[in-house]
């Protein structure tokens, strides 16, 4: 099949790429562009190890096209951090302080799947935190602390806030 060469915003910085029309987003974000903090785990939607944020909403990266993202703001795991620090974000400070990540591979989807809801709603409720990671398999940690983790960065942040 025939390569068409396409731009990529992704994490803030233009990546040119040679994609087929049937190339996935986390396949290029892994093997084309070299980030591989996005993981893909069922390849078929189901399990959220490939979350990303396009335009700041969670997207599947197994189930979109490549060529689908131009002219979109793709953000993966590694664009959340401190560009110029390097420093965690603070949502991955929590996710490490309260335990929330044992094998790692789901982690980039929780935690941008999470960023995406405190992004929206800076005060979500449990249930709102739950329904926005049912989409997000964790086979390790039994979601408590995930769930621990993202109440603890709202509540940090709100704190900050008032200061």
């Amino acid at each position: 099949m025939n390569k068409q060469l396409i731009t990529l915003d992704i994490n803030d910085q233009l990546y040119q790429v040679a994609v087929t029309p049937m190339d996935i987003l986390v396949d290029v974000i892994r093997k084309e562009v070299g980030l591989t903090g996005t993981k893909k785990g069922c390849g078929q939607g189901d399990c959220g190890a490939c979350t990303v944020l396009i335009d700041g909403k969670p997207q599947l990266g197994c189930l979109k096209l490549a060529i689908a993202c131009q002219g979109k703001k793709i953000t993966t795991i590694e664009g959340i951090a401190d560009p110029v620090t390097g420093e965690l974000h603070p949502l991955q400070k929590s996710f490490l302080d309260h335990g929330a990540v044992q094998c790692g591979f789901c982690t980039p989807g929780m935690i941008l799947s999470s960023k995406a809801l405190v992004d929206s709603t800076p005060n979500p409720t449990i249930d709102e935190i739950k329904r926005t990671l049912a989409g997000n398999t964790c086979r390790c940690t039994g979601y408590i602390l995930i769930f621990e983790a993202i109440e603890a960065y709202v509540k940090a942040r709100a704190e900050a806030e008032v200061k």
